[in-house]
């Protein structure tokens, strides 16, 4: 018999993971954590890395992740002392910290069966994340946010990546944690500065298809900038909640097509980090990407003059930036290339046509974003005066 010219199978994988919100998820009588990793026949190997910036606040959480395994050592094993690692996005562009991890799953053993767990911000989580993703093609990954952006966003969902030729996660991988674990306690410590910016990420999620959460927002924002840890805890987990819904039910979790509607504002936001040379937050640079798209939007005819300034003014009252010098360089529209090659196929921006309401659309005037930054910073110097 001939061999057959040509072969196909289609197969799907199935994952699965739950977002659990507590608080003192390292207080000895909190069975969470040890709930989440336990195995069959035996504890679990546990190795944990702890962002630098949040010991530094913190800096009882070593001895206290020492001693939540030593209360559950039936179920738990931690393999070494906590590492600790630097935090913010300069942490993802140096290789070194992902070759430590490496290593360290390496000397320890960590297989498929274990698990490191990443406590951190965002830039943590996701170098975290890819090591985790790469060591024996996937270990089991346990996220533990900490900050405001991360616990609403970029904590529940499934990429990893770290930065490369000066592009933003220009390396990384599709790979789902095994659970993440919301401890809204540490969102106390955190400084006034990251508890505003990551705000911008629900603001976001609100514009692209929750009218009622852009409202609350609106009504919320003086007990969000008095941090009301009742009124974060809701955004939060609201904004998470969506953020799950549309991995879920997007129908393209990998992004395997050119659509991502969830980086609305995030073409020029990614640029602005670059060429800050990290200044800025990345939720900072958010906040400023949608009132660009947003004011974007207004020129082209899309969206309503009435609700561009509901949006300045929402960001406004959450006290994050409109505007940055960083728009005038004239490298930001290169943001647009970029976007495009990172996504491959054609341009795909989201944008809005009202509160609640996302769209997407395949070209882009340069003359009207250069208006459009025009009005921005023409609003800075103003409020300067």
């Amino acid at each position: 018999m001939e061999p057959p010219a040509r072969l196909g199978a289609t197969f799907t994988v199935e994952y699965s993971f739950v977002v659990r919100f507590t608080s003192g998820a390292f207080d000895p009588d909190n069975e969470l954590l040890a709930d989440v990793v336990e195995v069959a026949g035996g504890p679990a190997k546990l190795l944990v890395v702890l962002d630098a910036d949040v010991v530094a606040r913190r800096p009882e959480l070593p001895e206290q992740v020492r001693r939540y395994a030593q209360r559950h050592a039936s179920r738990i094993t931690l393999v070494a002392d906590p590492i600790v690692l630097g935090g913010g996005e300069r942490l993802k562009d140096e290789p070194e910290h992902v070759r430590r991890l490496l290593r360290a799953l390496y000397d320890h053993r960590i297989d498929r069966h274990s698990y490191l767990l990443a406590l951190g911000g965002g830039a943590l989580l996701d170098v975290a994340g890819y090591a985790a993703a790469v060591a024996h093609r996937g270990v089991r990954l346990i996220r533990m946010p900490t900050t405001v952006l991360a616990q609403a966003d970029s904590g529940v969902g499934v990429k990893n990546g770290v930065n490369a030729f000066a592009t933003k996660n220009f390396v990384g991988t599709f790979a789902p944690p095994v659970a993440v674990i919301n401890d809204e306690s540490l969102l106390s410590t955190l400084p006034d500065r990251d508890w505003r910016a990551g705000l911008s990420e629900v603001v976001k999620v609100a514009l692209l298809g929750d009218g009622d959460l852009f409202d609350e927002l609106e009504r919320l924002a003086p007990a969000l900038m008095d941090r009301d840890a009742d009124a974060m805890s809701a955004m939060v987990r609201r904004s998470a909640q969506i953020h799950l819904s549309h991995i879920v039910n997007s129908g393209d979790a990998f992004e395997r097509t050119s659509a991502r509607p969830l980086d609305f504002g995030h073409w020029s936001a990614h640029k602005l980090e670059t060429l800050s040379d990290h200044r800025l937050r990345h939720g900072e640079a958010v906040a400023i990407g949608l009132a660009l798209d947003c004011t974007y939007a207004e020129l082209a005819g899309i969206l309503g003059h009435d609700d561009r300034e509901r949006v300045v003014a929402l960001l406004h009252a959450l006290q994050l930036p409109l505007c940055a010098p960083e728009l005038s360089d004239p490298r930001l529209l290169d943001g647009l290339r970029e976007f495009r090659e990172h996504l491959g196929g054609e341009l795909t921006i989201a944008l809005i046509d009202g509160i609640g309401s996302g769209i997407v659309v395949h070209e882009i005037d340069h003359s009207l974003i250069r208006r459009a930054i025009a009005i921005l910073l023409e609003h800075e110097v103003a409020e300067r005066v």
